[in-house]
């Protein structure tokens, strides 16, 4: 079930964190950055998401308007997820957070499996 859409904010950031605060929101929205990917695939590319908050964490950002979700009527079935142009319109501030997040684990020394840009 999706959460429920509040009807009031008490400031901007509040509705933005609402929307790609989940635990796995921005990493979603990272790797479909220029490329639309399979579930199979984001779930190879999140491990540590279980199915249930994978799929919970999907439902929620299409239903904000995030990503497009296009189910192909096949055996087995396959499911395809892109960004749409709300969700495009994020990737500045998901690549600043990518940065930072960088910077701190350097700073801190703190050891990252991702070597990559998103």
């Amino acid at each position: 079930m999706a959460k429920p859409k509040k009807t009031a904010y008490q400031c901007p950031l509040e509705a933005c964190m609402d929307i790609i605060g989940g635990k796995y929101k921005g990493v979603i929205i990272g790797h479909l950055i220029d490329k639309t990917l399979r579930y199979s695939q984001l779930q190879k590319l999140i491990p540590h998401a279980t199915p249930k908050m994978l799929i919970q964490q999907l439902k929620e950002l299409e239903a904000d308007g995030v990503i497009n979700r296009k189910l192909y009527p096949v055996v087995p079935p396959k499911t395809e997820y892109s960004l749409t142009e709300r969700g495009k319109s994020l990737i500045p501030a998901i690549l600043e957070l990518n940065r930072w997040g960088m910077k701190y684990l350097k700073e801190e020394k703190i050891p990252c499996a991702y070597k990559g840009k998103l």
